[in-house]
């Protein structure tokens, strides 16, 4: 994961002071005013600033359009999703061609619809869920962390040997009764980004797009649910992120990460939920642990495993430890995952695993579940760092049984070749990592590991 851009409202919203006025020169307009205090997150009187413009305004003027826009992202802030849809469909009198409007108005429908499935569930759910599947029953589940085997913006990062990409690992990733990878950006053709300005700087900008025909691909290796919630999925808006979805339906591989997108599978007579989370509001929003846990009590009710997954955390060879607190990345905030992973744990989830800090990170047991902070860098070709630590990765096996408690599980390490293939790993660099991380980070609860990359609990 990459650092994601910042929303609109903050970049393109900014004060420009003029160079003939004092430096403390106070904005006059009611709009411009509330500019400022969203830009500080003080929402209530930036709201103040924005209703005041909207009752002023000529309701067809670019004043009001822009006004209502704010209103928006405001409201957007507190997940007020009626009143960002109320707002920013009035800024389309003004302004019916604003660039981002539609994109994020579809990610407002998205979380106003994941609040009436909620709602709807919690009426339509029995009081309590028994399995009828036999005492004894297991899963056995592998998981890896952040995928991206080529990407078609900006040209010549495409892999001329692409098909090969998973063949050292494969056996691996299909055995097993469900795979799981996070995709890191859209398989899409078409679409269009506005991440990345004309004429920025090489390096400066990370959008990413992979042929769709790559679906085949993730098919063929032996994934069966993968994860969008990350900060690529809209790189290049929503129509790439509808034909990502659309493409992982064609190949039968199950996803999660747009809001009320959920994964579900069936595996040995067990119903598993699989529900992906992220630092942004396109996604289940990893910071906001009430709706967190609500999602999971919900789908904890119809299923007999929810397992979460989460892209959140800093990023690079200096975060490979995890944190007491919440953690800031670019002035983003990556979320407090002590705090979160415990919560949905707390909730009814079975298991967590964890990606987007592109290295690897400790792995501990809580209240008989496994939490994977980070599986590392998998398959990232061409655009990604992968020297040193963040060219290792694991698959994460773990057996579950019918109630969701951690049986069993073992770390396959791997490494990344050339400008990004993943392969086997003989010595095994990935083993001693996540051993050393996790009794560090978790002397009580930490994961033990052995030589061969078996896990247990203390």
């Amino acid at each position: 994961m990459l650092v994601q851009t910042i929303l609109p409202f903050l970049l393109a919203t900014a004060p420009m002071a003029q160079a003939e006025e004092p430096q403390d020169a106070t904005p006059k307009t009611n709009l411009e005013q509330g500019r400022v205090l969203l830009a500080d997150k003080q929402v209530a009187p930036a709201k103040a600033f924005f209703a005041k413009c909207i009752e002023e305004e000529d309701p067809k003027s670019t004043e009001a359009s822009d006004c209502h826009w704010e209103m928006g992202w405001a409201a957007w802030l507190g997940g007020d999703w009626p009143t960002v849809i109320k707002h920013w469909e009035a800024s389309k009198v003004g302004t019916p061609n604003r660039e981002g409007l539609s994109q994020y108005l579809k990610q407002a429908r998205d979380n106003l619809g994941l609040d009436g499935l909620l709602s709807q569930g919690r009426l339509d759910a029995a009081k309590t869920y028994k399995s009828d599947v036999p005492e004894g029953t297991t899963v056995r589940l592998r998981a890896v962390g952040d995928m991206m085997i080529g990407t078609t913006f900006p040209s010549g990062v495409l892999n001329p040997d692409v098909e090969n990409t998973f063949t050292g690992v494969q056996e691996w990733l299909s055995d097993a009764d469900a795979t799981f990878g996070n995709l890191e950006g859209p398989v899409c053709d078409g679409g269009k980004t506005s991440k990345c300005r004309p004429g920025a700087p090489a390096g400066s900008c990370y959008a990413f797009k992979s042929p769709y025909a790559y679906k085949d691909l993730y098919k063929a290796a032996g994934f069966d649910v993968v994860s969008t919630a990350n900060n690529h999925a809209a790189d290049f808006g929503e129509f790439c992120r509808d034909q990502t979805e659309q493409a992982m339906d064609e190949v039968g591989i199950a996803h999660t990460g747009r809001p009320g997108d959920i994964a579900t599978l069936e595996i040995n007579g067990l119903k598993i939920a699989v529900v992906g989370f992220h630092t942004s509001r396109n996604s289940h929003y990893i910071n906001d642990h009430k709706t967190a846990v609500k999602i999971v009590q919900a789908l904890d009710t119809e299923n007999d495993l929810v397992i979460v997954s989460f892209h959140g955390g800093a990023e690079g060879s200096k975060a490979q430890h995890v944190p007491h607190g919440r953690e800031t990345f670019y002035g983003e905030n990556r979320g407090h995952l002590r705090e979160f992973t415990h919560t949905v744990i707390d909730a009814g989830a079975d298991m967590v695993w964890g990606h987007g800090p592109h290295v690897l990170r400790a792995m501990e047991i809580y209240k008989g579940r496994l939490i994977a902070y980070s599986l590392g860098n998998f398959a990232t070709y061409g655009r990604f760092n992968l020297r040193g630590q963040q060219g290792l990765g694991v698959v994460l096996e773990a057996v579950l049984d019918a109630d969701g408690q951690f049986v069993s599980g073992k770390l396959l390490p791997t490494k990344q070749i050339g400008r990004g293939v993943p392969v086997q790993d003989p010595d095994g660099k990935a083993i001693d990592v996540v051993r050393a991380l996790s009794a560090q980070d978790f002397p009580s609860t930490g994961i033990l590991v052995a030589q061969d990359g078996s896990i247990k609990a203390q």
